[in-house]
């Protein structure tokens, strides 16, 4: 949940409380149910040598009850037992794990406060840092005991038998590397995923319960998406392979299922088609785009039962109306998102103890001795709403909400250059590589009319000693700030634009060396999504290599002579006065059939000294009339949520 809004948080709404009562609180609901779940974290990591594991077993499971209903007690004096991640087999009764170390849990704690720290670091700065430091003091934990640490069982024999933890370990180091910027962590990140290249369930047949969790090596994504060169290949290698293995495990069949029916099936499959999603967001190769869509159609009824794996989706259709929960058992409430478990091995259904329908099967003439699933609360084996599934459904779907509201842009070579034509919205963006001349008069204009605009700055500009307080005031303002190449390098031939003249790897180089110089002005690369490229020309490799380490590269608006704010007199007929430049914006908008609806006007935020008309001292008068036809104005990041 929190890498969902981390990447897609336009993708979610204010509509409850953190109580889960109708109203807003200012944060997004999804971040209401993360934050129960980190501070519940940080009660179970309560100091640096101490971890729980598990608080309660199976007996838990005796029975439906509300939570307010709850006892708490397992009986006179019987309290619920507190097991300690300790890295040493645990069990009562008849039945033991099989644990083998911390590193399993600790790695999963480890990343959980990494992100939400990189989350919360721009509204809840304090509870950041605790965030930070139970990252820390969480990972070590783990490199103190590699191993999986499994939930202990009660009376039941059933248990989440973890074996894998070198993946969990490398999403805690690849978290920590984003929000520290320390190096070991890459080391130890790249060494862990080389243990693990590809979760063992992807193309396997069969695995033990939660055998190899998570069921999706996010870790894989987020190193990948920090490094370059041959490293970066072997990481994607790495995702392409479990992808191709599950492929090669269903593609015979017409669903081309290839996921094992195991317990939480539905799990595993919305993990595996995230992990298809973030593949392509990462290469932009499409071959799996067909094998995305029929994972994603399977999990919303197409699969045998012809049923939604999701409570209350779609609206009308044919979804679980009776899932194995007590909300839904006792008091007959709607769960509305939840993910259940979906279907299982006939011969793992036939062997469960304590299963009994409870209605006559509506899905009877479609079960199989391969598989069966039943919207039986009865059946907990395939009707039970999962936490872990739905967290990873909604990354996807926010990601896919994310792809509906771009088809709203207007793009050119794989860049944006339009946000929403429907709305009466712009963005006012600046760049700046070698003059600053109107930055104290564009600060003041927009000031004046409380606007937010967009800056984008060279690295070459933020080393400049006379821009400094300039950039510090900027921010301090709240417009957003991003990177303009380090060295303003011309990507591909004016005349031949597919023709480039940088490589990927120097293309990044550069741009990390223009973060290096953001980030001295507080500005860290998790923070920026967008990237103008220098002269504003660019082509779709560009695009694509922005697009691999998580940039979203934009451009102007064209159909303006905004941009030609720069010129000088010498240049001859391509010398454009700043009359006619205002004027050609006026225009622009008046007689277009959508205006300047959804559009990034570009100026620049210093010009050479040539050039004595400046177009930014009509800021002020061009804000008054485009206001006056009723424009609102937003920061980029806002302009294109």
């Amino acid at each position: 949940m929190l890498l969902a809004y981390r990447d897609y948080p336009g993708s979610f709404g204010d509509h409850y409380q953190a109580n889960g009562l109708p109203g807003q609180n200012q944060f997004a609901d999804v971040l209401d149910e993360a934050r129960w779940g980190l501070d519940w974290l940080l009660k179970m990591h309560p100091r640096p040598d101490w971890m729980f594991n598990q608080i309660a077993d199976d007996r838990d499971h005796a029975g439906f009850r509300l939570p307010n209903r709850d006892s708490v007690n397992y009986g006179k004096g019987f309290e619920r037992p507190v097991y300690f991640c300790s890295g040493e087999v645990q069990g009562l009764f008849n039945h033991e794990n099989r644990t083998t170390g911390t590193a399993s849990t600790a790695g999963k704690f480890a990343s959980a406060f990494a992100i939400g720290s990189e989350v919360y670091s721009k509204t809840e700065s304090e509870f950041a840092k605790v965030l930070n430091s139970k990252a820390k003091s969480a990972y070590i934990f783990g490199q103190k005991k590699p191993g999986a640490c499994q939930t202990a069982p009660g009376k039941a024999p059933y248990f989440y038998e973890e074996d894998n933890w070198s993946d969990d370990m490398e999403l805690g180091a690849a978290s920590l590397l984003r929000i520290t910027g320390n190096k070991t962590y890459l080391s130890d990140a790249l060494e862990y995923a080389e243990k693990e290249p590809v979760t063992p369930w992807m193309g396997a047949d069969t695995a033990r319960h939660y055998q190899w969790y998570p069921f999706l090596n996010i870790g894989h994504y987020e190193l990948a998406a920090q490094t370059t060169g041959d490293t970066h290949e072997q990481i994607i290698e790495y995702m392409k392979q479990g992808i191709e293995n599950v492929y090669n495990n269903g593609k015979h069949n017409a669903f081309l299922m290839g996921v094992p029916f195991i317990w939480c099936s539905n799990n595993l499959t919305t993990a595996f088609v995230t992990q298809c999603r973030l593949y392509r967001q990462l290469t932009d190769d499409q071959q799996y785009l067909e094998l995305e869509a029929a994972m994603r159609d399977w999990l919303f009824g197409c699969n045998p039962w012809g049923t939604s794996m999701v409570i209350g989706l779609p609206d009308n259709g044919i979804y679980p109306k009776d899932p194995h929960s007590s909300l839904a058992v006792l008091k007959g409430y709607k769960i509305d998102g939840g993910l259940v478990d979906g279907p299982v091995y006939g011969s793992i259904f036939n062997n469960l103890q304590y299963i009994s329908l409870i209605h006559e099967d509506e899905f009877a003439s479609f079960q199989s001795e391969l598989a069966v699933y039943h919207d039986d609360y009865g059946d907990y084996s395939t009707n039970e709403p999962t936490m872990d599934g739905t967290a990873t459904l909604i990354y996807y779907l926010a990601a896919m909400q994310y792809e509906g509201a771009m088809q709203k842009f207007t793009q050119s070579y794989g860049g944006i250059i339009r946000g929403d034509t429907t709305k009466k919205s712009l963005a006012l963006v600046f760049t700046g590589g070698d003059f600053a001349d109107g930055g104290q008069v564009i600060r003041d204009v927009l000031k004046k009319h409380r606007i937010r605009g967009s800056f984008f700055f060279t690295g070459d500009f933020c080393r400049n000693p006379e821009f400094m307080d300039l950039i510090k005031d900027l921010k301090n303002d709240g417009h957003y700030l991003g990177p303009h190449s380090d060295k303003h390098l011309l990507y591909c031939s004016w005349e031949k634009r597919d023709s480039l003249l940088v490589t990927k790897q120097e293309f990044i180089t550069d741009l990390d060396r223009n973060f290096e110089e953001l980030k001295k002005f507080g500005i860290k690369s998790t923070d920026v999504r967008y990237f103008i490229p220098p002269y504003e020309w660019y082509n779709d490799s560009i695009s694509d290599w922005s697009k691999s380490i998580g940039m979203n590269l934009i451009n102007y608006t064209p159909g303006t002579l905004s941009a030609a704010d720069y010129t000088i007199p010498d240049m001859g007929q391509r010398y454009r006065s700043s009359e006619k430049i205002f004027d050609s914006i006026l225009s622009f908008e008046k007689e277009s059939k959508n205006g300047l609806n959804g559009f990034i006007l570009l100026s620049h935020i210093g010009t050479h000294p040539d050039r004595t008309d400046k177009f930014y001292n009509f800021l002020d008068k061009l804000i008054s009339a485009l206001e006056k036809n009723g424009y609102r104005f937003f920061r980029i990041d806002d302009l294109l949520k």
